[in-house]
């Protein structure tokens, strides 16, 4: 699978993207990655990529030809099952499922905003605009790392172990993962269940998935349809 990050910043992302999980995997040849900087998709000399609002307003917004012209090169130049993702704190919130779902592609471009936005005319050269949370970041990098990691974790080959993918927050469930527990069984008072300690898969695995729904309703009842509380 290939990813295209387009950016204004493109070295932000490179000691992420060549480190851990992802850089193994890029060594392997399992994913690619291809970091763009927005500021070549521009035909002025000084290379702008933003001007102010119209209907006025504080700070700039960033300009819908460099986008245009981005996801137009790319998609003449690729072969495949191709989708354009714009990173975006107004988008629809981005889940494991997206991940799953993205992650059987044969590629995934995310464009990165940054100032006060995009032009809302890039939507109509988009196929989804995608949120990580109800928050807003300087730009759409962090956002842009977190899914290429998210979705590269579902892609065969990428995790040694794909059982550890089976047992993550949210696989194919609406709940989070188990809390997981290593050496040494006491620590300062603090005892490993002892159920974890007595190699019964059977009794383990029910263990696990309790205390996995047990942690989604204290940490994240919304998920459960329940009311949750402050602090």
């Amino acid at each position: 699978m290939r990813f295209y990050i387009v950016t204004i910043f493109p070295d932000q992302l490179d000691r992420f993207l060549s480190i851990g999980v992802i850089g193994q995997a890029r060594q392997a040849g399992a994913i690619e990655i291809e970091v763009l900087n927005l500021r070549d998709f521009t035909d002025d000399p000084h290379r702008v990529v933003d001007d102010r609002p119209y209907g006025g307003g504080a700070g700039m917004v960033m300009k819908v030809e460099p986008f245009v012209r981005a996801i137009e090169e790319i998609r003449s130049q690729f072969e495949g099952d191709l989708r354009v993702v714009l990173l975006s704190a107004g988008g629809r919130l981005f889940r494991q499922e997206d991940a799953i779902r993205f992650a059987k592609l044969d590629g995934l471009v995310l464009l990165s905003g940054r100032y006060e936005g995009v032009d809302e005319r890039v939507l109509s050269f988009v196929d989804e605009e995608v949120s990580i949370g109800d928050y807003v970041l300087a730009g759409g990098e962090v956002a842009a790392a977190a899914i290429v990691e998210a979705t590269s974790r579902m892609i065969p080959g990428v995790v040694g172990k794909y059982d550890s993918v089976e047992s993550d927050s949210f696989f194919h469930r609406r709940r989070l993962g188990p809390p997981q527990y290593t050496r040494p069984p006491v620590f300062r008072g603090l005892p490993v269940p002892e159920v974890l300690l007595t190699g019964d898969h059977e009794r383990i695995a029910a263990f696990r998935e309790e205390a996995a729904w047990r942690k989604t309703a204290e940490n994240r009842p919304d998920l459960l349809g329940l009311k949750g509380t402050d602090g």
